[in-house]
Formats: structure tokens, C-alpha cells, sequence
């Protein structure tokens, strides 16, 4: 009956769970896991776009979550430091699996002629960021495209456009330099800007 009316009752704050999972409560650990796996599910699918990686990441997450939470500091809200957790059994998982890259990045960014101008076709009807955003399917249409990108490019751009990391974040857990990411960064958005451009124009994609 207890589990039964904690699992009615308001979301979880940080206290209660930290609280409630540092004393191996099984009514308010429950509750917690509900309370957070939509998102962390979320998340694991736009960093390693395999529901079965998501959901192995997921499940690594939260045993970190588990085990470490008597050391979380409070620096940070809970959730940004689950994040941090996601993002990390993410790449850790991708490392172990050989994913080859769609297209080498070069192909997918803008082409320019020997005077320096860009290469593009005729723009037709000019559609709005609003319109498009009205549309229900834009989402997911995006989606496809960030998918085109190799996954050295795709991961940064997830992890900086999408999951709002900073710079910094995403250079310590990919290992490489600041600098890195950023080069890594604009080459990703100009690809995609490139890969979305049909859209804005109006012709579909």
C-alpha cells in the first residue's frame, strides 16, 4: 500500500530521492526510475540511434546511478548529473560497437565554384522557420538528416545543439581538445544546413 500511494503522489525532489535511494527504499526506487526513464530513454536514442543500445545504456545508467549516488555532490541539479551519466554509458557502449560512418562529412558540406561562390540549386517557394515548425512531421524529418552525419560529427552536435552541453562538456567526455569540437561543430551544422536546405526551400526532402 505505501509503494502503491507513493507511486500516486508528486514527482520526486532531489532530497527525497537521494534520501530514498541511498536507504534502498524498493517503493521510492521504483518511483524514481519511472519518474526519470522516459527522458534518459530519450536521450540514450539521439546519442546511439539503436533502441536496443538505448535501452542497454539506460539500464548501465541507472545501475551508476545506484551505486555512486552517496558521492554525488550537489554541485548540480540530479538530473544534470543522470545526464552526464546517459551521455557517458552512451559513448562508452558506441566505443565497444563498430559503427561505420553513412558519408564522409566532405560530401554532405556546401560545394563552392573557383571564384568562391556557392554552388546551389535554384531556390523555389521559400517556406518559414514558423511554417515548418507547424508541421508535424519536421521533427522527425530532422532527425533523419542529423542521422546522415558520420557519427564523429553527429555525436558533437547531439550532444552541443540538442542536449545543450557546453564545449567544455563535450570535450571531456569525448576525450579530444576544445578546439576539436568546435572545428567538429561547424563542419556538423554546415552539413546539415546544407542536408535541410531542400526543406526551407520548399521542395521536401
Amino acid at each position: 500500500m505505501e509503494a502503491d500511494s507513493r507511486s500516486q503522489a508528486a514527482k520526486l525532489d532531489d532530497d527525497d530521492a537521494i534520501a530514498g535511494l541511498m536507504a534502498g527504499d524498493a517503493g521510492l526506487t521504483e518511483l524514481f526510475v519511472r519518474q526519470h526513464i522516459g527522458w534518459m530513454l530519450a536521450v540514450a536514442s539521439r546519442v546511439v540511434r539503436d533502441v536496443h543500445h538505448a535501452e542497454d545504456a539506460v539500464q548501465n545508467a541507472f545501475s551508476k546511478v545506484f551505486k555512486n549516488i552517496g558521492s554525488f555532490n550537489r554541485q548540480s541539479a540530479l538530473k544534470t548529473w543522470m545526464h552526464r551519466i546517459v551521455v557517458n554509458e552512451c559513448l562508452m557502449l558506441m566505443r565497444k560497437v563498430e559503427r561505420a560512418e553513412t558519408v564522409p562529412i566532405d560530401d554532405l558540406l556546401p560545394v563552392f565554384d573557383g571564384n568562391g561562390c556557392r554552388i546551389e540549386d535554384a531556390w523555389a517557394i521559400m517556406e518559414t522557420p514558423e511554417s515548418l515548425i507547424l508541421k508535424s512531421d519536421i521533427r522527425e524529418r530532422v532527425s533523419e538528416k542529423i542521422d546522415l552525419l558520420p557519427d564523429n560529427y553527429r555525436i558533437i552536435l547531439v550532444l552541443r545543439d540538442i542536449e545543450e552541453l557546453t564545449t567544455q562538456e563535450v570535450a571531456e567526455l569525448l576525450d579530444i581538445s576544445e578546439a576539436n569540437v568546435k572545428v567538429r561543430l561547424h563542419r556538423a551544422r554546415a552539413a546539415l544546413k546544407r542536408l535541410l536546405e531542400p526543406l526551407v526551400r520548399g521542395q521536401g526532402i
